[in-house]
């Protein structure tokens, strides 16, 4: 079974995301397709994200306290005939019950204002910047750059580390368009080659192009084509010297928890070298 699920914050969504990682859990055989959307905090970003819920309907779990909003999603999810969950509503309203007084609608007030906070908040708003090739002129400011054909897992896993305070720029793979030579000249992010199955590919794929209303037979699902592309990609890592991951069997936290340690590893290298 396949389920979209939607995770809407109005902070950096981790609490959401931890909430989601322990309700999944408890269930078997669910190919679980993550929509993560931090900072959700004006009516124009709500939007846009209700334009990719209507085109991947499902789950939607939300932590937002603008009451606008809040208001908007649900009425726009009733519409849609698709349940919008707050997870933390029953815990507040027990709060106030018990404390006597209204929680105070703050976005992320469960985050010290610290430098880490802002830290993690620029790195989220850099990742979205540089989605898919965009933005090459500031990839030197990068902390990760992953690199990887179609559908192999680089956008969730960007914004899944820049939760976590990472700035991160993704490049698809196309073996018709070379990527920019100065890629090859960088110097500060880690580059990780993101590599997977071609079965696995191609039924990734093949959901995409269902998710399109797309039904006709092209190179995109072709096993040989898929094949040759996924060569073209790990011979590039390979003469690159890129670090590289097979995501065929890791989790988006599985495979971004793999980045973080090479990236610790590199960082202990380097010091160790001053």
């Amino acid at each position: 079974m396949r389920l979209h699920l939607h995770l809407l914050s109005d902070s950096t969504g981790e609490t959401l995301e931890n909430i989601a990682n322990a309700a999944m859990v408890q269930y078997d055989d669910v190919e679980t397709l993550r929509h993560f959307w931090p900072m959700v905090r004006s009516e124009a970003h709500l939007d846009r994200i209700l334009q990719e819920i209507a085109q991947n309907p499902g789950l939607v779990l939300f932590t937002l306290v603008n009451s606008d909003i809040r208001r908007t999603l649900e009425s726009r999810c009733r519409a849609l005939g698709l349940p919008a969950v707050a997870p933390l509503d029953s815990v507040t309203g027990a709060l106030s019950n018990l404390l006597g007084q209204e929680a105070k609608a703050r976005p992320g007030r469960q985050h010290t204002l610290d430098a880490a906070y802002f830290a993690r908040v620029d790195a989220i708003q850099f990742t979205i910047a540089h989605d898919d090739g965009i933005g090459e002129e500031d990839w030197e400011e990068a902390d990760i750059l992953l690199v990887g054909v179609s559908r192999s897992s680089k956008t969730p896993t960007s914004i899944y580390l820049a939760n976590r305070g990472f700035k991160t720029a993704n490049l698809p793979i196309v073996p018709e368009s070379p990527p920019p030579r100065h890629l090859f000249d960088l110097k500060n992010p880690m580059i990780v080659g993101l590599t997977t199955s071609a079965d696995r590919l191609i039924q990734v794929r093949r959901n995409r192009l269902i998710d399109l209303n797309e039904g006709r037979e092209t190179d995109y699902v072709d096993q040989d084509s898929v094949r040759q592309e996924i060569a073209f990609a790990r011979r590039m890592f390979a003469d690159k010297g890129w670090q590289v991951i097979d995501v065929t069997r890791r989790s988006i936290e599985e495979t971004a928890a793999a980045i973080i340690k090479l990236l610790n590893e590199r960082d202990i290298v380097r010091g160790a070298r001053k």
